[in-house]
């Protein structure tokens, strides 16, 4: 570089040199710099554009394979910080002809350190998104809360790096640093006991699969869908459409009833009233008759159309835990005049829709209902209707 400054200056006119000297710098250090500033320009312009498109439409021709595929829609995030990695080295470079003070280097360093964090963070993601994307294409079971927090645990990890060596490159010695956080860090956990106990239990309930981003869930004061799981709080989606933000420390001590833990079967249960008879063999036939209906009814689970699990209960059921219960598979029907009311005998309607979607849920409920209306019609027996009696007694005159 000094032998090429050199040259430049022996050839520039006399008078440009003494016009140099006015700025207290010499003409070769000046071209130098528009040259550097120049190649900025046109490496920027190449990478967002030619490069970019180049590249893109490389990856485009192969987008029948996942990596590739994937790789078109990422590559603008992974491209980004490596091409600011180039302009800040050549920006230094420029500033160095004219500044080249340790201050300077000190601020390059920081900016490198979280310009190359960056870049690794892109590329760990990338990674993360791809085996992510091949359990799906594999129809595998995927948990996206357990990448998203191992994303947020090496955002972390990349941070801690960087201030590290960042005070290391400052002169701090950073082994002292970290011995004597033994001691500092006592002081810290306390004073950050409760982000810590949200970190662990955060961690916590990701292990344990107590709920998936996407699930249903309620708990003793929210009840919504899961919008997100973050190391320290998660956020229900509720109902009414509003976002909750809840302390992992607190859904942890609470109990939580996950109605996405279904795999077959939400619960139709109902009552039916009927008047009083002593018809017991017309009682008999309506119960039949709504059972036959509940067990022929396509939408309505019963044993024999869980044979595709039969393998799987056996394998599980005497094992160590048991499927209908783990995996949330229900298959009971049950029809039977279940108790003599004040004013009605009622007859328990008990029986699971297959799909455990609300809607899809409500219109099998609603399908019973009228074939039931339509079974109590055709027979001898009619429905309860809750009814009061006055009597007004009169005197007779004499």
């Amino acid at each position: 570089m000094e032998h090429l400054l050199n040259l430049i200056n022996q050839r520039m006119p006399e008078e440009i040199t003494r016009l140099a000297a006015y700025l207290y710098t010499t003409p070769g250090h000046i071209l130098m710099f528009i040259f550097l500033i120049l190649l900025i320009a046109v490496l920027r312009y190449l990478f967002r554009g030619l490069v970019r498109k180049w590249i893109k439409m490389w990856l485009y021709k192969k987008r029948k394979e996942l990596l590739y595929r994937l790789m078109f829609y990422r590559l603008e995030k992974i491209l980004h910080p490596f091409r600011l990695i180039i302009s800040m080295l050549l920006l230094e470079k420029a500033l160095d002809l004219f500044d080249a003070s340790e201050v300077m280097n000190l601020f390059f360093f920081a900016v490198y350190a979280i310009l190359i964090a960056w870049w690794t963070y892109e590329i760990v993601k990338f990674l993360l998104y791809f085996s992510l994307s091949q359990r799906i294409e594999k129809q595998q079971s995927v948990r996206r809360e357990l990448f998203n927090l191992i994303l947020n645990i090496v955002k972390i990890i990349l941070t801690i790096i960087v201030i590290l060596v960042f005070l290391s490159k400052m002169g701090v010695d950073v082994t002292g640093l970290i011995t004597s956080l033994g001691v500092g860090g006592i002081v810290i956990g306390f004073s950050a006991k409760d982000t810590l106990t949200n970190f662990f239990d955060s961690i916590r309930l990701v292990g344990e699969n107590a709920f998936n981003l996407g699930d249903w869930i309620e708990t003793k004061e929210m009840e919504g869908y899961v919008a997100e799981i973050g190391l320290a709080a998660t956020r229900i989606r509720t109902f009414d459409n509003a976002l909750v933000t809840i302390p992992n420390s607190k859904l942890a001590a609470d109990y939580i009833k996950n109605w996405s833990k279904r795999v077959i079967g939400r619960r139709i249960k109902f009552h039916l009233k009927l008047t009083y008879t002593y018809d017991t063999q017309e009682i008999d036939r309506v119960l039949f008759e709504i059972r036959d209906m509940l067990e022929k009814h396509p939408d309505i689970v019963n044993d024999n159309k869980l044979k595709y699990l039969i393998k799987m209960r056996q394998t599980h059921e005497q094992g160590l835990f048991n499927m209908k219960h783990t995996m949330g598979v229900q298959s009971a029907l049950m029809v039977y005049l279940d108790q003599i009311d004040t004013y009605s005998m009622d007859i328990l309607v008990y029986a699971y829709a297959i799909s455990v979607k609300w809607e899809e849920w409500l219109h099998v409920k609603e399908d019973v209902l009228k074939k039931v209306i339509e079974i109590i019609d055709g027979s001898e027996l009619d429905l309860a209707i809750p009814q009061e009696q006055i009597l007004l007694e009169t005197k007779v005159e004499q």
